[in-house]
């Protein structure tokens, strides 16, 4: 097949709002890493192989929620280092504060960014 059409997908979808709907659920999965069902020789982006896909029969209404998208990585697992991390910082401010340089900074609370705040300008009369 050189070209994936409308008419070509039409014949497994029963309308043209349900290709749409099945089409951009295919590329979310892609996006997201789910493998294709299909071989890409040419490299095409994810709205083509999904298309292509369902323009073949692989995908469907009826298997697309059937297929799995990989999990994503919870966000607990990658604290652990987060919190060694600001530990080992902490100690190092620490040490650093020992040979008299001061290193007072705490982390999360702010960005150490300080805004001085001045009086608004009044606009001069000529």
């Amino acid at each position: 097949m050189a070209r994936v059409t409308v008419e070509d997908c039409l014949k497994n979808v029963e309308s043209r709002f349900g290709l749409v709907h099945l089409a951009v659920r295919r590329v979310l999965q892609l996006r997201h890493g789910t493998p294709a069902r299909m071989e890409n020789v040419k490299g095409n982006k994810e709205v083509v192989l999904a298309l292509r896909e369902i323009a073949a029969g692989v995908i469907n209404a009826d298997n697309i929620r059937q297929i799995e998208e990989p999990k994503p990585v919870a966000a607990e697992a990658a604290l652990p280092e987060v919190d060694s991390g600001r530990a080992d910082l902490q100690e190092i401010l620490e040490e650093v504060s020992l040979y008299g340089a001061s290193a007072s900074v705490e982390y999360g609370s702010s960005d150490g960014f300080i805004v001085e705040e001045q009086p608004p300008e009044s606009p001069e009369e000529e």
